[in-house]
């Protein structure tokens, strides 16, 4: 490896799973490790040997209360093999209402939730030192970022987590025609255990496989985009893990996600804020875009408005003199975060994993088609959420909404009152 990130990937790599996760989040944050380490990052392989069959097995009998074949009448040994489990082909045994099924059922690794959690004490060791120590990095939030890898890790631990993003997911796009989750099988699901429907499909990078079976490349391009705005911005609940190994398409065209092990989020402020600030530079009205950062509270209110949209200006024009096919949302929001670090704007962990994912969606979509437009691919699904959240008729039901709210505090406003006063009496 020549470039130092290729070097600290390489040295990841081979520290063992939660370095590897580790060098996930860090790509991810380009604010603390600069825009060409975190995609040298990105290139990390979370790949491992398999673990015994024999320990598979007595994995899946620990969790679920029952020799393998008790649920399963052919039990395939792993497909795939990555830092934190590991993935076999089965098919279930019929049951009175349940046809026999082909599966996948993924399996954690034995001692990986206390391998974890050693490495990740001394990840906290080491965030605690340099928000002591190193005051510029403070704004950078080490102990949050840590704290946000050790909360999805903890989430990792337990596959039910992943099982309920997969059926949260599912129900979000459910009668979606582009996309769909795989079913579930709760029956043979535990914290150590989960089983998923098998998914029979292209895998959206064999090009070839997919032109040969009649799937128009173009539209599956703004497919991919539409369908991550759509999670992202409609449901504040997206995908963060949409690289090529984990899509496949369906013999009717849509597209089919497999691995819910990391997951965005994305609340109603933060959508608000995506939505004003894509749609201002798709319309070039940078003192919008420049109004929401400080109405979102996330630029210092004694910065100024002006100068700030001038910052933007710099980030956007540029943008409208390239072709469609050259045009990136997801660098567009990497130069975003650039310069709101001269205005000293907190780092918003969220946000850099949703840029990170769309970066990724990007690329796939771009994989399928160099000349997608994602402007005009995005501007009716961020137009079409701003006037359901930002028009009149949502002004009037957030009103109704906290009028409610009100009505239901005033029985206990003389309470209150009460309480405050007491407290201020002893205080004197």
């Amino acid at each position: 490896p020549d470039r130092p990130g290729q070097r600290l990937a390489a040295a990841l790599q081979s520290l063992g799973p939660s370095y590897i996760k580790l060098g996930q989040m860090l790509a991810t944050r380009p604010d603390i490790v600069s825009e060409e380490m975190a995609r040298d990052l990105m290139q990390l392989q979370d790949r491992l040997p398999p673990f015994e069959m024999s320990v598979a097995r007595a994995e899946v009998a620990r969790d679920l209360g029952a020799e393998v074949e008790s649920f399963f009448s052919e039990f395939g040994p792993p497909i795939a093999a990555a830092s934190i489990a590991q993935v076999h082909k089965a098919q279930t045994l019929p049951g009175d209402t349940d046809p026999s099924r082909i599966v996948a059922v993924k399996i954690l690794r034995p001692g990986i939730a206390t391998a974890f959690a050693r490495d990740l004490e001394s990840f906290f060791w080491l965030a605690r030192m340099i928000d002591r120590t190193q005051p510029y990095f403070r704004r950078l939030r080490p102990v949050e970022v840590v704290q946000i890898l050790a909360d999805s890790v903890a989430l990792e631990m337990d596959l039910r987590y992943e099982a309920a993003a997969a059926s949260e997911l599912a129900e979000n796009m459910a009668g979606d025609r582009e996309f769909r989750v795989p079913q579930v099988d709760w029956r043979r699901t535990g914290a150590q255990v989960l089983t998923i429907e098998w998914v029979d499909g292209i895998p959206i990078g064999n090009q070839d496989a997919l032109r040969a079976a009649g799937h128009d490349l173009g539209a599956l391009s703004a497919a991919m985009i539409r369908i991550f705005l759509k999670q992202a911005m409609r449901d504040g609940f997206f995908h963060a893990d949409m690289h090529q190994g984990n899509l496949f398409v369906d013999s009717d065209g849509r597209i089919v996600a497999v691995d819910f092990g990391i997951m965005g989020r994305l609340d109603t402020r933060n959508r608000r804020y995506l939505a004003e600030i894509l749609y201002g530079f798709i319309r070039r009205d940078y003192r919008r875009v420049a109004e929401v950062h400080f109405e979102a509270g996330f630029v210092s209110r004694d910065k100024s408005v002006d100068a700030f949209a001038q910052a933007l200006r710099s980030v956007g024009e540029p943008i409208f003199g390239l072709r469609a096919g050259e045009i990136s949302i997801g660098r567009l929001l990497a130069q975003l975060f650039r310069v709101t670090e001269t205005f000293a704007m907190k780092t918003q962990p969220q946000l850099l994993l949703l840029q990170k994912t769309m970066v990724v969606v990007e690329g796939v979509a771009r994989s399928l088609d160099p000349d997608v437009d994602f402007w005009a691919v995005s501007e009716p699904v961020i137009k079409q959420w701003m006037v359901n959240n930002l028009g009149p008729e949502a002004r009037l039901a957030e009103a109704a909404e906290g009028a409610a709210a009100l009505a239901r505090a005033l029985p206990n406003l003389p309470h209150w009152i009460e309480r405050a006063e007491q407290a201020a009496e002893a205080n004197r």
